[in-house]
């Protein structure tokens, strides 16, 4: 019985954790843009595209289209929509007859006022891919596959309901990001381990490369004077009424929140590693699992100090494509701003990872020998 409750205690904290955060509220739920609004599916019956202008590339005007709504208040009537174009090709969308588009209905008790027509809509497909990646994960890693999508879940609303709010709020985003990644990486290596002594080893090996990854960032976004606006959107919250938000500090968090994934898998690594070493040889002193630990860790770093280069530059070829397209020196691209912020996301997220392997290394060989 002991033994059960043991092995299912990290399960039922992080069920209740995950009930919690379903229940709790962000406090922005009434935002005062979308209230008064229904919002549904609506089926595209025609376009009107007449009052398109395109200048090259670019479209701008407004599209016209008659909907066909398929849920909300209103469902089952056929009414007019529109579509406004910014000359964006990164926002703007074109609909043609039997898309489904997702809609804000502004109305006037039972009377529609207007259709403002969002996006396509996506959540079905999206709910699809999200069944489809359960499944494999379950099918594969079976009870593990079960316990990650858990950790999985609670981690997206860890950041939807805790840090965003706790952000926008004022609060000091470097604390709330220690705060919040140590929350997750107990209940994240938990589920692996339960809660022993690979768990407290593998959890402070986590933690003291996130801490090394924080000052780091803080330090050299100081040092390379960067700025927080670099983050794409990050002007549209000063615009919106949040002047006091310190977007600096919001991007000096999201440097080692974005690293402690990588750092909570070298760090279960080196950990497991360490722990069948002792397991297999009782007598091992503690300096010769810490070596152990330091040759594993040396072995995962060939990786590992690429992982989150390649990680951060997929989302960049199109602006790396443009630099040499236009033939722009490299000392001036290295000197860009918000080439620089890159660059900096990649090395301090590497050094924790380097760093990580050493600090998980020795702990668990003072907490795992002769604890087992």
């Amino acid at each position: 019985m002991k033994s059960l409750v043991k092995q299912y205690l990290p399960v039922m904290i992080a069920v209740l954790a995950l009930i919690i955060l379903i229940a709790l509220p962000t406090g922005y739920e009434g935002a005062l843009i979308y209230q008064g609004m229904d919002r549904c599916r609506a089926a595209v019956l025609e376009g009107d595209s007449s009052m398109i202008i395109d200048t090259g590339l670019i479209r701008s005007g407004e599209q016209i289209c008659r909907l066909k709504l398929l849920g909300g208040k209103f469902k089952g009537q056929e009414t007019s929509g529109f579509n406004l174009l910014n000359g964006s090709l990164e926002s703007d969308k074109i609909y043609k007859v039997g898309d489904v588009a997702l809609v804000a209905i502004s109305h006037q008790e039972d009377t529609i006022l207007s259709v403002n027509m969002i996006d396509h809509y996506r959540l079905d497909k999206e709910a699809i891919l999200l069944v489809i990646f359960a499944v494999f994960l379950i099918v594969f890693a079976r009870g593990i596959g079960v316990r990650s999508l858990l950790s999985f879940i609670i981690t997206v609303l860890t950041i939807w309901k805790l840090l965003i709010p706790g952000c926008l709020d004022g609060g000091n985003p470097i604390i709330i990001g220690l705060i919040l990644t140590a929350f997750l990486t107990v209940i994240i290596i938990s589920m692996v381990y339960g809660y022993d002594r690979r768990c407290l080893a593998s959890s402070a090996g986590v933690m003291l490369g996130v801490l090394t990854t924080c000052i780091m960032g803080i330090v050299f976004t100081d040092v390379l004077r960067i700025h927080g606006a670099v983050m794409a959107y990050s002007e549209s919250l000063l615009y919106a009424g949040y002047q006091n938000l310190n977007l600096t500090r919001i991007f000096m968090s999201s440097i080692f929140i974005g690293a402690s994934g990588a750092l909570m898998d070298i760090a279960v690594d080196i950990t497991s590693a360490v722990n069948e070493v002792i397991r297999k040889k009782p007598d091992i002193t503690r300096m010769e699992a810490i070596q152990s630990g330091f040759n594993v860790g040396r072995a995962a770093m060939g990786t590992m100090t690429t992982t989150l280069l390649l990680a951060y530059s997929g989302g960049y070829i199109a602006l790396l494509m443009v630099f040499m397209a236009q033939g722009t020196p490299v000392i001036n691209i290295l000197n860009y701003k918000y080439v620089s912020a890159e660059i900096l996301q990649t090395l301090a997220g590497s050094f924790g990872l380097v760093s990580v392997a050493p600090f998980t290394a020795v702990v668990s060989g003072i907490l795992l020998v002769d604890g087992n």
